[in-house]
């Protein structure tokens, strides 16, 4: 009978998110490294829109970590182990100023990753079937 344990990370990714990155690294600071019931949690009693956004993205990740390793996400302690948001594309948008003028407006985008990784191993067993069948005759 063989045993060897692992871990599994399971990624998920928000593309062209209408927010400035400066904002969304906000939110993201706070559920980097920290478990994901605890991070769900922290999520839903934040009161900015990043979270929102970070809220659909963690539970895109458990979704995917259970896709992955055909388990339930409960069974395992899965944490935050990465998030990190990049800069995306800006729009410019002009704006009519006063005596003729025009101010540029910039609204940003941002790219956001999340990771989600057990702590707990996951045991895999390849059972020999004479092994198997020899132990249940042992026993009773």
């Amino acid at each position: 009978m063989e045993q060897s344990q692992e871990f599994v990370t399971a990624v998920a990714k928000i593309k062209s998110c209408q927010m400035s990155a400066r904002k969304m690294r906000l939110v993201a600071d706070i559920i980097r490294g920290v478990e994901v019931e605890k991070a769900l949690g922290i999520l839903k009693f934040t009161k900015k829109e990043a979270a929102r956004w970070l809220d659909k993205l963690l539970t895109s990740a458990i979704a995917n970590w259970g896709v992955l390793t055909d388990e339930e996400a409960d069974d395992y302690e899965l944490v935050v182990s990465a998030i990190w948001v990049d800069q995306g594309a800006q729009l410019k948008r002009f704006r009519p100023a006063p005596h003729g003028r025009a101010h540029r407006i910039r609204k940003h985008f941002c790219h956001v990753t999340l990771q989600v990784t057990n702590t707990k191993t996951m045991e895999i067993r390849e059972v020999n079937e004479e092994v198997a069948y020899e132990e249940v005759e042992e026993t009773e």
